[in-house]
C-alpha cells in the first residue's frame, strides 16, 4: 500500500487541503495530479513537466493552463509538454495570436522534430543549424582520433559546440523519433564527455590561478548530470570483468571511460580503482563493494576526525544528516560545534581552520555520497544497500540552445 492522506474538504478545512496539495506538488511528492478547474490557473510549480488535456479550453483559460508546464526550472527543464485529447489547434492559435501576436506561435510552441534535427529558418529569417549539422561539425573539427584539443580558441569552440549539442539533445529527447537517430555511439559519446570534463577541470584551474581569464565559457553541468552514469552501471561492468576471471581488459577501458564521462564519479575514481584491484578472490562483487565502501569510508572519516581533532560522535551524526539530506550544510554554527574549543591564549586563525574542516568534509562527501554502503554513521552495524543490475539500458543524453551555436566567443 502507498501512504495516503485523508483530507477533510469541508468549507472550513478546504484551505488546509489546498495548501497541502500545492506544497506536495511543488516538492515533487505527487507524480500525477488529476484536476478539473483548480490548479489549472494561479498555481506555479517549476518541476511540473507534462499537462494532459481532456477539456475544451479557450482563450485566457487555455494560455494559463498551458503555462502550468512552461516554468523554466534549470537547463534540463527548459520547456513543458502538452498532450491533447481534444482538437484544440485552432483555439491554441487564436489564444496565442490574441495574447501575443500572429507570429508568436513560432516563439511559444516548439518546432517539429525535423526542424530541430535538420535545421530550419527562424521567424526573422535566420538559419538555425540542426542536430545533424552540429554532429557533423563535431566529428570534422574535433575528431576523437586527435588525443587533445590544442589552443584556447579551439577549446572555446569545442565547449560552445558540445554545449549546443547537449542542449539540442535535451530538446530532441522529448520526441519519440529521436530514439535510434542519435548520430553517435555510446562509447564515442562517453569519450567526448570525458574531453568536455577535462576542459572543465582545466578552465577551473585557470580561473583560480588568474583573474585575467574572460568568463565567457559556459559548461552545461546540469545536462551532463542528466545523462549521469551511476554506480549501478559501473558495478555491472565490474561484475562482468570479475566473471571473465579479470582477463577482459576491454571492460576496464569501458569502466575508465564511463568514470571520466561522469562529473560525480570522477571524485570516486581512486576508490573504484582500488576496489577493482582487489576483486580477484571475491565471491560476491556487490556485497564486497558494500563492505569495502563502509570500511574505507569509516577509515577516511576517522582520519579527518583525528587530524582536525573533531568531536567524534557529533561529526558522525553531522555526516549522517548530510548523507540523508544530500548536501553538506555549512551555514550557521553546526561546523563550529564539531571543532575543538578555542584556546584563551592565542587561538588565532579560527576561520581558516574552520574552512579547512569544511573543505575536507566536502571532499569526503563527494567521494562517498551515492555509491552504496550504510547511511548510518553512528552504529557499528551497517545495513547493506542492494543494486539491481538487470535490464541496464543504453545511456542517453540531452539539450536546447542558450548561446547560439556558431557564434564566436
Amino acid at each position: 500500500m502507498w501512504p495516503m492522506n485523508i483530507y477533510d474538504t469541508s468549507s472550513d478545512k478546504f484551505q488546509n487541503y489546498y495548501k497541502d496539495v500545492s506544497l506536495r506538488m511543488k516538492n515533487k511528492e505527487l507524480d500525477i495530479l488529476i484536476v478539473v478547474n483548480m490548479f489549472l490557473t494561479g498555481f506555479d510549480a517549476t518541476t511540473m513537466n507534462t499537462l494532459w488535456v481532456d477539456k475544451n479550453l479557450k482563450m485566457h483559460g487555455l494560455i494559463q493552463a498551458f503555462s502550468r508546464t512552461n516554468r523554466i526550472l534549470n537547463s534540463i527543464k527548459t520547456f513543458g509538454n502538452i498532450v491533447c485529447f481534444r482538437s484544440l489547434q485552432k483555439r491554441v492559435d487564436s489564444a496565442i495570436s490574441l495574447f501575443g501576436d500572429k507570429n508568436a506561435g513560432g516563439i511559444v510552441l516548439l518546432q517539429s522534430f525535423k526542424d530541430y534535427y535538420y535545421g530550419y529558418e527562424s521567424v526573422d529569417g535566420k538559419p538555425m543549424p540542426g542536430y545533424v549539422d552540429m554532429m557533423r561539425d563535431l566529428k570534422n573539427k574535433f575528431p576523437l582520433s586527435e588525443s587533445q584539443i590544442i589552443g584556447e580558441q579551439n577549446q572555446k569552440d569545442f565547449i560552445a559546440l558540445f554545449g549546443a549539442i547537449l542542449r539540442m539533445r535535451n530538446l530532441l529527447l522529448s520526441f519519440d523519433e529521436f530514439k535510434g537517430n542519435e548520430q553517435i555511439s555510446e562509447r564515442d559519446l562517453q569519450d567526448y564527455l570525458g574531453r568536455y570534463q577535462d576542459l572543465r577541470d582545466e578552465w577551473k584551474r585557470k580561473r583560480q590561478k588568474s583573474t585575467d581569464i574572460t568568463d565567457d565559457v559556459v559548461f552545461e553541468i546540469e545536462l551532463i548530470r542528466q545523462i549521469e552514469i551511476n554506480i549501478d552501471y559501473i558495478l555491472m561492468l565490474v561484475k562482468k570483468y570479475h566473471d571473465t576471471h579479470c582477463e577482459d581488459k576491454e571492460v576496464l577501458i569501458n569502466i575508465n571511460k564511463a568514470i571520466e564521462a561522469s562529473p560525480e564519479l570522477r571524485s570516486k575514481k581512486k576508490l573504484i580503482e582500488n576496489f577493482i584491484a582487489g576483486i580477484n578472490d571475491v565471491d560476491d562483487v556487490l556485497n564486497e563493494w558494500h563492505e569495502f565502501v563502509v570500511e574505507q569510508r569509516d577509515q577516511d572519516l576517522n582520519a579527518i576526525i583525528t587530524e582536525e581533532r573533531l568531536k567524534p560522535e557529533d561529526t558522525r551524526k553531522f555526516m549522517e544528516n548530510a548523507f540523508r539530506d544530500g548536501e553538506i550544510k555549512t551555514a550557521g554554527t553546526d561546523i563550529d560545534k564539531l571543532m575543538p574549543p578555542l584556546s584563551r591564549f592565542g587561538g588565532g586563525g579560527r576561520a581558516k581552520k574552520k574552512q579547512g574542516v569544511i573543505d575536507k568534509l566536502k571532499n569526503f562527501f563527494e567521494k562517498y555520497f551515492g555509491i552504496g554502503g550504510s547511511s548510518n554513521f553512528t552504529e557499528p552495524e551497517h545495513k547493506p544497500v542492494t543494486y539491481n543490475l538487470s535490464g541496464q539500458e543504453t545511456l542517453s543524453m540531452a539539450a536546447e540552445p542558450k548561446t547560439p551555436y556558431g557564434k564566436q566567443p
